[in-house]
């Protein structure tokens, strides 16, 4: 089946996230995903993400800034509670964080407790996780402990522009708007979101690939792989198939898994936006054998239907998608 990806990091103010429980840091064929496009690869838990001529150099800003636009897909907004301890009323004109905790699933559904929190120390985003007990492709018992939500880093970059600069991290936010990123997460392009060099959505760059890459995930995290999104998907938990994945937050689902979905979007390999609140949309840290120097492996869920990720779902690696992580277990 085929179909394309593209979408977007934090919001005006900041990256700051929700907070509780906080964890202080510390295949052959070629079907492409999005109303068009994808792919995927981990990478290795070094302590800070280096700068050499391989790998890009991680900003020590976070970003805010927002404007323009592009194509489909209602967007959305949401509140968060204010860190604030005094009871101020926000006057209309001011932006009030996104409330994560409402695209989470019930306690009653994945257990009481059953989601935790971490804050990333490069930005101080705070973000829900949660362990999934479920099955891998031999049905044997297995488990993956996964952000419940879309990473949001980097400095924004307009969706007309490429993701192009090596010494620091950029994202996209759907239309240009940095509300977008705190709500539905960064979308980046697959050479960013490996944290490689931009010349690797245009060229091979697999023997850079390592088995659990990191990407621009946080240390101690990694980029989600096929296998981690198809144990979710087959939860213990999970009695709605693809269903149970999708957020019940305006994204039609019953989130009976805990992965909580939500629909970002993605940026187009032109530089426009569609899909927001239709597709779930991410790159796997591996490319496309078929075409490696252009297009890399993908995922895709829809809001729509039922349909199930497939190993072949592939797209460019010059669109913009979400990314997942994983805690690298000891």
């Amino acid at each position: 089946m085929v179909l394309l990806l593209t979408i977007a990091l934090a919001a005006c103010g900041g990256d700051s996230g929700t907070s509780a429980n906080d964890d202080n840091v510390s295949s052959s064929s070629s079907s492409s995903v999005i109303p068009a496009s994808s792919g995927n690869r981990p990478s290795s838990s070094s302590q800070k993400i280096a700068s050499s001529s391989s790998v890009k150099k991680e900003s020590s800003s976070s970003v805010k800034t927002a404007s323009s636009s592009s194509s489909a897909i209602p967007a959305s907004s949401g509140n968060l509670p204010s860190s604030s301890s005094k009871k101020e009323e926000p006057s209309s004109s001011e932006y009030v964080p996104f409330d994560h905790s409402k695209t989470l699933a019930e306690d009653w559904r994945v257990g009481e407790n059953a989601y935790k929190q971490f804050t990333d120390p490069r930005n101080g985003r705070s973000y829900y996780y949660i362990k999934i007990i479920g099955k891998d492709y031999l049905g044997d018992k297995d488990s993956v402990t996964i952000m419940a939500e879309n990473l949001n880093i980097g400095e924004m970059v307009q969706g007309k522009d490429d993701q192009k600069d090596d010494t620091k991290i950029e994202r996209y936010c759907y239309n240009n708007d940095t509300t977008k990123c705190d709500e539905y997460g960064g979308l980046y392009q697959w050479a960013e979101m490996m944290l490689l060099p931009s010349r690797c959505n245009t060229e091979s760059c697999s023997d850079l690939i390592q088995e659990n890459h990191r990407g621009i995930c946080p240390e101690g995290w990694r980029l989600m792989k096929d296998l981690d999104f198809y144990i979710a998907w087959h939860a213990e938990t999970n009695e709605y198939g693809i269903e149970g994945v999708r957020s019940a937050y305006l994204f039609n689902g019953y989130n009976s898994s805990g992965l909580s979905l939500t629909g970002a979007g993605l940026r187009t390999a032109e530089g426009g936006f569609n899909g927001l609140r239709e597709g779930a949309y991410w790159f796997l840290p591996e490319e496309f054998e078929k075409k490696k120097n252009t297009h890399a492996y993908a995922g895709f869920v829809s809001s729509l239907d039922d349909y199930a990720p497939s190993r072949n779902t592939n797209d460019s690696k010059k669109i913009g998608l979400s990314v997942r992580c994983v805690k690298v277990e000891q």
